[in-house]
């Protein structure tokens, strides 16, 4: 079977699919022509970031049929507008809480064009249970490194180029309520959407009895989701446990979700709309 790829728009495209798909978690792109998600943590900073980078050009709201308070922004560089979800601070993506299931839905289904999981440079490996598990669900990943200045007053060092090549992504040092190493953080964000960073995330291979579970669930998985954007991360949930994605496989419910990408006859208004929001 042949996999479909949904890539963002490079330009403002309302019929794109990608754009719909976020039409439909809320997310209103306007005239912004790449998504940024921000994952990471709590009290890593990721607020401080992200106001630093968005200022006034701010929006609040709750995520759709959730309670969730979602933010969401805009940065320009180096004059391309990007758009910025601040996704619920979290330990996990393993869809324990409401939390947890918005923010991995929206990496999963909302395919944005690159995650920066911002880390707390002072308690390193806590934060790195988060970026091994966004980097399963995208290839397109940039950690930020923040709090480097607390670091360097506790006496921890970091090595970032040590960290970059053991994860297979970028790994910027910041320090964001200075601003310190935020412009080389944009610059290798920008860098990975367009492919000049080549980036070869860090995956568990598991015995090879897993990796032959894994290799026969995934195209099971294709063929009930046609189109689905990461079918093996979906496979190693559900070798997991995972009740969620379980019931959202055998429901339909997956399958409806992947196929409402593709539906042309779709239309939304100009306002933040979602199709069936209350």
């Amino acid at each position: 079977m042949t996999n479909t790829k949904i890539n963002l728009p490079t330009e403002h495209c309302e019929t794109c699919p990608a754009f719909t798909q976020l039409e439909q978690m809320g997310i209103k792109i306007g005239d912004f022509e790449r998504v940024v998600a921000l994952a990471g943590n709590p009290n890593t900073g990721k607020s401080t970031l992200f106001n630093a980078l968005t200022g006034l050009k701010q929006h609040t709201g709750n995520w759709p049929g959730k309670t969730v308070t979602r933010a969401e922004g805009g940065y320009q560089f180096n004059n391309v507008k990007y758009k910025l979800v601040d996704l619920p601070g979290t330990y996990s993506l393993l869809s324990a809480s409401q939390d947890e299931e918005v923010a991995r839905d929206f990496i999963l289904f909302g395919q944005p064009s690159c995650t920066i999981v911002v880390t707390d440079a002072t308690a390193l490996e806590r934060n790195l249970n988060l970026v091994m598990q966004v980097m399963e669900i995208t290839d397109k990943v940039v950690v930020a490194v923040n709090l480097m200045d607390e670091a360097r007053r506790k006496g921890i060092e970091v090595d970032t180029r040590s960290l970059s090549r053991d994860l297979g992504v970028p790994a910027i040092p910041i320090t964001a309520r200075s601003g310190h190493g935020v412009a080389t953080l944009l610059s290798t964000v920008a860098e990975v959407i367009e492919g000049k960073i080549s980036v070869k995330p860090m995956r568990v291979e598991g015995t090879p009895e897993f990796q032959m579970a894994v290799n026969e669930l995934v195209p099971m998985i294709e063929s009930m989701a046609p189109g689905i954007p990461n079918a093996r991360w979906l496979a190693i949930r559900l070798l997991d446990g995972d009740a969620r994605v379980q019931k959202a496989i055998t429901s339909g419910e997956l399958s409806e979700i992947v196929s409402r990408q593709y539906r042309e006859d779709v239309q939304f208004s100009k306002k933040m709309s979602v199709e069936g929001r209350q």
